[in-house]
């Protein structure tokens, strides 16, 4: 996967955090912690009657993003919301394999591709992987990890997994 291939000199390494797979539930809350185990970001299952709604926070409990589902959509559909801007997350409808689409409203688009029942898959925008997710990082059961590129925006994309994730498990 690309981010491991890279040497020192390619620039600065990427950012790890590890997540916790199947332990939300709408309600629930849980950390994501950086590669020294420090608790860096939250997810908080808030319980919305029509639907699934999480919100991101920092370490503080500041909102940096705002995660729902979308309902009376033909196809998955989750929209990210993050200050005045936002982007929609789908699963694509073509070939066998699932695939997602992330479309900000502003930039260009972001694909996901891989195993995502098993955490194994890459984020790429215009064929440049900006994030690997995977769990043969971690020994315990039921954690993956989220390896950032530097310079990447570290809150919307572990958006993008918690929306993944989500859509995997339904």
């Amino acid at each position: 996967m690309g981010l491991f291939n890279r040497s020192h000199d390619d620039g600065p390494p990427a950012i790890r955090y590890q997540m916790r797979e199947k332990l939300l539930s709408i309600g629930d809350d849980y950390w994501i912690e950086n590669a020294a185990g420090q608790k860096v970001f939250k997810v908080n299952g808030k319980a919305v009657r029509f639907r699934q709604t999480f919100i991101l926070e920092d370490s503080k409990g500041a909102e940096l993003a705002k995660i729902q589902e979308k309902k009376l959509s033909v196809r998955d559909k989750m929209h990210i919301e993050r200050g005045n801007s936002g982007a929609t997350v789908h699963k694509a409808l073509i070939g066998i394999r699932d695939r997602y689409t992330i479309n900000p409203d502003s930039g260009p688009d972001l694909k996901a591709k891989g195993n995502f029942v098993s955490h194994e898959y890459e984020i790429e925008r215009d064929g440049d992987t900006v994030a690997t997710i995977s769990k043969k990082w971690f020994r315990v059961r039921d954690t993956y990890g989220v390896d950032i590129a530097a310079g990447e925006d570290q809150a919307f994309i572990l958006a993008i997994t918690v929306c993944i994730d989500e859509m995997a498990r339904g």
